[in-house]
């Protein structure tokens, strides 16, 4: 019997969770009462309902009840029960952007602010986190990242010790990501720019990447990076971390640091943790020739 416990930051992608679990043969209950929580806890584990997966959300709609939250599963752990609470969070900036373009209203923020409200929900989810055995950070996953993350935890039973690894080329004549946490530079890789036949093609292009690799320093470079995020992610995780964006520049964010962000992301996927690739710059030249022709 797996009982999974979906909570987190309203906005974060709890609704999305639930759905997933779902689709997965999940049996979901969304915003339970938490007086109901215990007596929900043993109908699931009854042998006679035959229920082998079951997700319950809850978050900060219950409001006052939460308080009695931290007892309820207590008393869950007494009875003899288990259960994995997974927490979705996401940074406030993010949040505030979704409310705005959604539209909706923060379950706390009645006529106050979205920041208020953001800030006196993580206070009360505190207690929540801190007991989570899985934290996601939705800030910069897409639906279908969150899809694959949620499958490999609660469907391979995969663990990732909950920290997700984010590799973003970028071009640094755009400026360097403001949410890097480490940042290298491999301008001094050989540049598929200044080869005709290679110059409007990408890292994502076999003649690219195998131009860039060709390079004796690529390897090089490449092995030590990887033997270096291998030495720091458990490091990270010790002290708490639960995602690492690692951003790799070149002049355009298109050739040479799309190859080695794309080769990174192939030798750290035997890893047992999260990891996407992202390209931040890599059609940034053809946006601007399009806007300069308008």
């Amino acid at each position: 019997m797996r009982f999974v416990i979906v909570t987190g930051m309203s906005g974060a992608g709890k609704s999305s969770v639930l759905k997933m679990l779902e689709d997965a043969g999940y049996f979901c209950v969304d915003n339970l009462p938490v007086p109901l929580v215990l007596k929900f806890a043993e109908i699931s584990w009854h042998e006679e309902n035959n229920m082998s997966k079951v997700a319950l959300g809850i978050d900060i709609r219950g409001r006052d009840y939460l308080n009695m939250l931290e007892d309820v599963l207590r008393s869950i752990r007494e009875e003899g029960y288990s259960y994995e609470i997974l927490f979705m969070d996401c940074r406030d900036e993010t949040l505030i952007k979704r409310y705005k373009e959604t539209r909706r209203s923060h379950p706390l923020a009645g006529n106050g602010r979205i920041e208020s409200a953001i800030a006196e929900e993580r206070e009360k989810l505190r207690f929540l986190k801190e007991q989570s055995d899985y934290i996601i950070d939705s800030s910069t996953l897409l639906i279908r990242d969150l899809k694959k993350e949620i499958q490999h935890i609660f469907v391979e039973d995969k663990r990732y010790g909950n920290f997700y690894i984010t590799l973003l080329s970028f071009g640094f004549k755009y400026g360097i990501p403001s949410d890097a946490d480490l940042v290298f530079d491999v301008r001094f890789l050989p540049n598929p720019y200044y080869v005709e036949e290679l110059k409007h093609q990408t890292g994502n292009d076999a003649p690219v990447y195998n131009y860039v690799m060709q390079s004796e320093d690529a390897g090089i470079f490449l092995k030590q990076l990887y033997d270096m995020l291998v030495f720091l992610i458990p490091r990270y995780i010790a002290e708490g971390k639960n995602q690492l964006v690692v951003a790799i520049g070149c002049t355009g964010g298109k050739h040479r640091s799309v190859t080695i962000t794309n080769a990174l992301y192939e030798r750290l996927g035997s890893l047992e943790y999260g990891v996407k690739a992202e390209h931040r710059d890599i059609d940034r030249d053809v946006q601007r020739r399009n806007q300069q022709m308008r």
